[in-house]
């Protein structure tokens, strides 16, 4: 298996790429170094916590979104399936439960 740490580059990579962004897009949509981009897309640095919330905010999303998307990755989750980072895992079927991204389930406020 895969560990997420080793998944992150590559997600990042491909996230950058699906967007047709340059290193130095991302770079700038993240406010960091474009050589420091590099460095974590080739896996030569680790972003801290903060520095991965910058890289998912730039794709517009949060970062347990991102990184869950390391982890479905690196669980086997087959390549091409489709998934949002907002999915509720199968336990809580309730359609008026929401993930508040910070690994929170609540009730969402304005349910349909």
């Amino acid at each position: 298996m895969t560990q997420v740490s080793d998944r992150f580059p590559f997600l990042v990579r491909q996230l950058r790429k699906a967007r047709g962004w340059s290193q130095e897009q991302l770079a700038g949509e993240a406010d960091l170094n474009r050589s420091y981009v590099g460095e974590i897309e080739r896996g030569i640095a680790s972003p801290s916590l903060c520095t991965a919330a910058k890289i998912a905010q730039a794709f517009g999303l949060n970062l347990s979104a991102l990184l869950a998307r390391c982890e479905d990755e690196a669980g086997g989750q087959r390549r091409g399936e489709a998934h949002s980072g907002n999915e509720l895992p199968a336990q809580f079927p309730s359609s008026n439960m929401v993930f508040d991204g910070y690994s929170r389930l609540r009730e969402h406020p304005h349910p349909e």
